[in-house]
């Protein structure tokens, strides 16, 4: 795996989270696997295709990403993960996504 196509989605990572919750993340060690790793609870792939093919997992625990689906939508407290967090999620990966995208393009 090149580096040139894993740090768009840090950076883009780190752009997002700031933008839509006001997190302010801190990056800690990365590694390269050759092995999958586990899902973490919550999980969303997504497919890009183009010059660079890829499938790209998010995955987060229920209370990270209840709690990031809380701040996307103004503070409104989320204590289940229901349809509602779902979509907030799914529209964070697609704006990570997005966003890495238009840095590799």
């Amino acid at each position: 795996m090149k580096v040139e196509y894993i740090n768009p989605f840090i950076t883009a990572t780190f752009e997002i989270l700031k933008t839509v919750g006001n997190f302010n993340p801190q990056k800690g060690k990365l590694t390269l696997k050759n092995k999958p790793s586990p899902s973490y609870g919550v999980s969303v792939l997504v497919g890009v295709i183009g010059e660079v093919k890829a499938q790209i997992m998010y995955s987060l625990s229920e209370d990270t990403a209840k709690n990031i689906a809380s701040a996307m939508m103004m503070g409104m407290p989320v204590t289940e993960f229901d349809e509602m967090a779902k979509s907030a999620i799914s529209e964070l990966s697609n704006m990570i996504t997005g966003n890495a995208s238009t840095q590799l393009a």
